[in-house]
């Protein structure tokens, strides 16, 4: 789609331990990519993509805001107190109101909490005039959580979002909702449903690579997290991914890489994919 606007929103930022995030990589390795901190804890970006076609603002994701009572944002490392994506967008000129879609790939607090006001404001359900576009087995997901991955959900958020009557669910790799110029990706691999949107732009596409990739070095095929559920599955959808991205000079939209939004996806004479 010729028009099409990328542009990063940063939303709070979190300190998660760097071995969970790193998974089957030893810290001897990671540590070089993310310097922890005394706690073993690594800094990440809860970072959100703002898609402007001259007609819509479609955002994706929307972070992990501030919903939590002050002592749980100690415990989940929330770094700041006030709601930095509303900032964030006010600073574009932008309020919630003004968000026509929101593309979630998955329920994840740390990439949906963010549609929730703050704690001392009632944890509402903000952007009253979007529709809220969600794969449907990641819905059943966290409507029904595994033991493994039940406090990653919000069961408030997840009642506030049916209730708008603007849940819409998504089965395929097109959304009606979203209509030309964006497909999705369904990659299972991190959690049941996880769905990463890409929309056509004049630089060739883009992929909102959600927790598939997290930053640029989980784009090194054989690094995962130790919270993906499948992480063979995982590999392989990600070469998948990478491979085609290359192939059509795509790009890669980081929410957690704590310094870069985009990047283009390269791979060298040994076929090793780096950003």
């Amino acid at each position: 789609m010729s028009g099409v606007t990328v542009v990063p929103v940063e939303g709070n930022r979190q300190r998660l331990d760097g071995g969970a995030m790193y998974g089957n990589a030893p810290r001897a390795l990671w540590s070089r990519w993310s310097p922890p901190d005394e706690q073993n804890r690594i800094t990440l970006a809860c970072r959100a993509m703002l898609v402007d076609d001259g007609q819509r603002r479609v955002l994706c994701e929307a972070g992990i805001g501030v919903f939590f009572p002050p002592d749980q944002r100690e415990r989940f490392g929330v770094t700041e107190s006030r709601h930095v994506l509303l900032d964030s967008l006010a600073a574009l000129g932008l309020g919630h109101e003004d968000i026509d879609i929101v593309v979630l790939s998955h329920l994840h607090f740390d990439h949906a909490g963010g549609l929730l006001s703050s704690h001392e404001d009632g944890a509402r359900l903000l952007f009253p005039n979007a529709r809220f576009v969600v794969g449907r087995q990641a819905w059943a997901r966290a409507s029904s959580p595994h033991p493994r991955d039940r406090a990653s959900f919000v069961p408030e958020l997840n009642r506030q979002l049916e209730d708008s009557g603007r849940l819409v669910l998504v089965d395929g790799p097109r959304s009606d909702v979203l209509g030309e110029g964006w497909q999705c990706h369904l990659c299972p691999g991190h959690t049941p449903g996880l769905m990463l949107a890409e929309v056509a732009a004049d630089g060739g596409p883009v992929v909102f690579a959600a927790d598939l990739v997290p930053g640029r070095p989980w784009v090194h095929a054989p690094i995962t997290m130790g919270y993906d559920r499948f992480p063979e599955l995982l590999i392989d959808e990600k070469t998948a991914l990478l491979a085609d991205l290359v192939q059509r000079q795509g790009h890669l939209f980081f929410t957690h890489d704590p310094d870069v939004a985009m990047a283009r996806v390269q791979r060298d004479a040994r076929g090793r994919y780096s950003a």
